[in-house]
């Protein structure tokens, strides 16, 4: 990130009294949701939708049904009855998150690098762990799931029920008889590292590099197998304690486009708030504090159950609920 010495080019008590320049707004607006951007492993395939201005709390996605064949010969000259789109309107409340930290003017005045750039960097990465966390406890909880080692529940899943070949296969057999759509021509599985170690042993794996140039990959994108692309995070959901004996459950998920919809961070889905020194009034007698955060509104929904299916397994490795 090159810093641009000219947008802090400002009377520093005009700054103190004001606030910040409309051109340093923008500019740390934009580095926030840019670092925020890349822990959003979740949203990237859902369908995005703008937070609507003066909409309230509801928020409207839109559910397309494919159209059923079209077999009946047509009678010459005779122009047949037309049909029409059949859309289900998917309704979902909004909600606000949102974090702040208090910056002291000691440490403004003597820390060498820039305080408030470095704060919005952390806050940024917060911000889209936050919110990819809404968007992956949603996708989780789909009524599409399978059981790796041929279990019927989570609860029997043991040391041998590890994430394999087979199950991928599996998973996007399903997919295709649902005719779930692809995402840029395959399915897309989010795994996380724990489960991707044991999966990327075998010798059907391709790393990403093999078969796609970098500005063709997903945020993550690590792979692929059984013609499933796989994008790794540790955000990743874990059921901890949940297998047999107290072992911990991993979830893959494996989606088809059009599976679920998102709220975007831009267009006033996160955004950027600073209180400079003094803007507290009387509770800031003495200009002591500056605080810097974010807020974000944010929902996701699950719009066709049958595009996406999670695969729950254990893995070699154990590793906390999150």
């Amino acid at each position: 990130m090159t810093l641009d010495l000219t947008l802090f080019d400002l009377n520093p008590q005009t700054t103190q009294a004001e606030g910040l320049s409309a051109e340093m707004k923008t500019y740390y607006s934009d580095y926030l949701i840019d670092n925020a951007a890349p822990n959003l492993v979740h949203d990237q395939f859902g369908q995005k939708h703008a937070i609507p201005k003066n909409g309230g709390k509801q928020i409207e996605f839109r559910k397309f049904l494919p159209f059923s064949k079209a077999t009946r010969p047509l009678s010459e000259g005779v122009t047949p009855d037309g049909g029409s789109l059949s859309v289900t309107n998917v309704t979902a409340t909004v909600e606000q998150y949102g974090y702040y930290v208090t910056m002291s003017d000691v440490l403004m005045l003597t820390a060498i690098d820039n305080t408030l750039l470095e704060t919005t960097k952390l806050l940024g990465s917060q911000a889209g762990s936050t919110l990819d966390t809404v968007t992956r406890e949603v996708l989780n909880g789909g009524t599409s799931v399978m059981y790796a080692g041929g279990k019927e529940a989570r609860e029997a899943l043991d040391a041998n029920c590890k994430l394999t070949v087979d199950d991928v296969y599996r998973a996007a057999r399903f997919l295709k008889t649902q005719n779930a759509p692809k995402i840029d021509g395959s399915y897309v599985a989010i795994i996380h590292p724990d489960v991707a170690y044991d999966l990327m042993r075998d010798e059907e794996w391709i790393d990403v590099h093999k078969y796609s140039a970098t500005n063709e990959i997903f945020e993550g994108e690590i792979g692929k197998i059984a013609g499933v692309r796989f994008v790794e995070t540790t955000e990743a959901k874990i059921f901890a304690g949940s297998g047999s004996g107290g072992r911990d459950v991993y979830s893959t998920l494996v989606l088809g486009a059009n599976a679920y919809g998102v709220t975007e961070v831009s267009g006033g889905g996160l955004v950027h708030i600073v209180k400079q020194l003094g803007s507290g009034g009387t509770a800031d007698p003495l200009n002591q504090r500056a605080t810097a955060g974010w807020k974000g509104t944010k929902t996701a929904e699950r719009l066709v159950e049958n595009y996406m299916i999670r695969i729950e397994s254990t893995s070699s490795f154990e590793s906390g609920e999150n």
